[in-house]
């Protein structure tokens, strides 16, 4: 009317729903497919409520939480801790075990180190009697090859006096006993704890496990005290060897030098 013009009505909204939904992408038979993590499977920081005990085994039984247990009767915290004492008498047995094996393997090891040094003894032996041989056989050389030859003196170096002697090992030691105490028993010259009465309530079950975690425990430190004992006897073991067979090496050296010289005193005589 006076000279405006009306504004253009805007086209109205299409609904969110009703917005045109684009097709996927449709994917080549070269583009390579992103596999979908299995979260159960590859979840390395699983936080579930079953622990590991340090032998990689499932504990049966789960710990409580202090509000678990306030919520527990007394029948029911007497059976928690009478299990909870059951389950360290079983770790306790577990790294007991683990310590009897090892001190199996290390004894069958110092057996090995022990025969092969007698090995090393037995081979030095040998060659202090190639040195007897090898002396009558110079001493022959040398009287041969007629009047007029000069008489022939073989060189020798250091004189060989053959391996020192061996300690003879005992094998009734006590690392080479084989009626060990079984795992789970009292040690000898100790009462067991399968020997007294029965135990009735809860306190005389838990102080049960304790005596059977303490022989336990004192078991487990003689098999230790054995395997400080046996790693050191390995050790003064290979010194010896070492010792030993410098020692045959040189002789070895000595042997070598003089029996070239006795092949070459041999041709010289078989030249003639």
């Amino acid at each position: 009317m006076f000279g405006f013009r009306r504004a253009a009505t805007p086209a109205p909204e299409q609904p969110a729903h009703e917005e045109k939904k684009e097709a996927p992408a449709r994917r080549t038979a070269s583009e390579p497919s992103l596999p979908v993590p299995d979260s159960k499977k590859n979840n390395h920081f699983d936080d579930d409520d079953d622990d590991d005990d340090f032998f990689g085994k499932k504990t049966t039984l789960k710990k409580k939480s202090k509000a678990d247990l306030d919520k527990m009767s007394n029948q029911e915290l007497e059976d928690y801790a009478v299990d909870q004492a059951q389950e360290t008498t079983k770790s306790v047995n577990n790294a007991l075990k683990i310590a009897e094996d090892i001190r199996s393997d290390a004894s069958k090891t110092l057996d090995t180190l022990h025969a092969q040094g007698e090995q090393i003894h037995r081979t030095h032996e040998k060659a202090a009697e190639m040195d007897k041989d090898l002396s009558r056989g110079e001493k022959i050389l040398g009287n041969l090859g007629g009047i007029f030859s000069m008489t022939w003196k073989p060189k020798k170096g250091k004189e060989i006096t053959g391996p020192e002697p061996l300690e003879h090992h005992d094998k009734h030691d006590k690392h080479h006993k084989e009626d060990r105490e079984k795992l789970g028993l009292a040690p000898k010259g100790k009462k067991g704890a399968k020997g007294g009465p029965q135990p009735k309530d809860a306190m005389q079950k838990v102080e049960l496990e304790k005596q059977k975690q303490d022989e336990a425990l004192d078991d487990l430190s003689d098999v230790l005290g054995d395997l400080k004992g046996m790693a050191s006897e390995m050790g003064s073991e290979l010194d010896r060897q070492n010792k030993a067979l410098d020692n045959l090496g040189e002789d070895v050296d000595e042997l070598n030098s003089r029996v070239k010289g006795a092949n070459a005193r041999t041709r010289k005589l078989l030249d003639k």
